[in-house]
């Protein structure tokens, strides 16, 4: 089918392009999604079927330091705003929504791991607005998915994810304050992009996680990286999630996400060490 997507260009978009172009056409939009008019003219107007969202304000520092501004700030208006206005967009044209959200909707205050059945409580800026963006999507008529992802990562790309900067830090000896109390959920970009081929095929509506199989701290991470590439473990040290933070937004520091409502559709993800070793074989 054809895609027409937001933010192809980025590290998980150009991704997705790659892996599925022979299975899917993919049709760029560097439209300002912060401009209604516009992106009502580029979506009434393609014949895709399907919209990609991925286009977002991500840095979650920086969206932090935007919320004083609240719905005039470029965060709101590209996180809550532009999703409106694609959502909007999508419901003339009955195209099919892909919303790409995030696991910081949630707190980290549950002690397991979070279903798409838990309710999200974000406690920081950015992770407010994707909420209120899935909010949009929920509400509207649309046939839509809703895929919350966690802390991805790739083996090429010209900006580095988590797992490429630690590579890069231990490559160059560098020591690696590493947090022991925080819990992330990473995810190998190329299950990503496989897991929306097999949502899109299924015809698939509603919330997804689409995340890795392994629950991981900051610092295990750090360790499975050296075993894996052979990098000299000494030089990771360990830091508390409080320290490492200070000064810097919230951020919600334990974030296990399942994958079990994909899986029941087939789709396998990978460990954080099985994703590893598909990253040094591509790299």
């Amino acid at each position: 089918m054809k895609i027409l997507g937001t933010g192809l260009s980025g590290l998980i978009g150009s991704r997705v392009v790659e892996l599925l172009n022979g299975n899917h056409e993919f049709e760029f939009s560097d439209t300002d999604i912060t401009d209604k008019g516009a992106i009502d003219e580029k979506i009434n107007s393609s014949s895709a079927s399907v919209v990609l969202h991925l286009a977002a304000k991500t840095d979650v520092d920086g969206c932090e330091k935007d919320k004083i501004l609240g719905v005039d700030g470029d965060t709101w208006r590209i996180n809550v705003e532009g999703t409106r206005n694609i959502t909007e967009a999508c419901e003339k044209s009955n195209k099919k929504l892909i919303y790409i959200s995030t696991d910081f909707v949630f707190d980290g205050e549950k002690e397991s791991a979070y279903s798409e059945e838990d309710k999200p409580n974000p406690v920081n800026w950015y992770a407010t607005t994707k909420y209120e963006g899935e909010k949009i999507v929920q509400n509207s008529n649309l046939n839509w998915i809703i895929a919350r992802l966690a802390y991805p990562y790739r083996a090429n790309f010209q900006r580095k994810d988590f797992v490429r900067n630690l590579i890069h830090f231990f490559k160059n000896k560098e020591p690696l304050n590493m947090v022991t109390d925080h819990i992330m959920t990473p995810t190998f970009i190329d299950d990503i992009a496989f897991a929306l081929d097999k949502l899109l095929k299924n015809n698939s509506k509603g919330i997804f996680h689409i995340v890795g199989s392994s629950f991981v701290s900051p610092y295990e991470a750090a360790v499975k990286i050296a075993e894996v590439f052979n990098f000299d473990k000494t030089l990771i040290k360990t830091i508390t999630r409080k320290e490492f933070f200070k000064h810097r937004a919230p951020r919600p520091f334990r974030v296990a996400i399942k994958n079990a409502k994909i899986q029941k559709q087939g789709i396998k993800m990978k460990t954080f060490e099985e994703g590893l070793r598909e990253i040094k074989n591509q790299i």
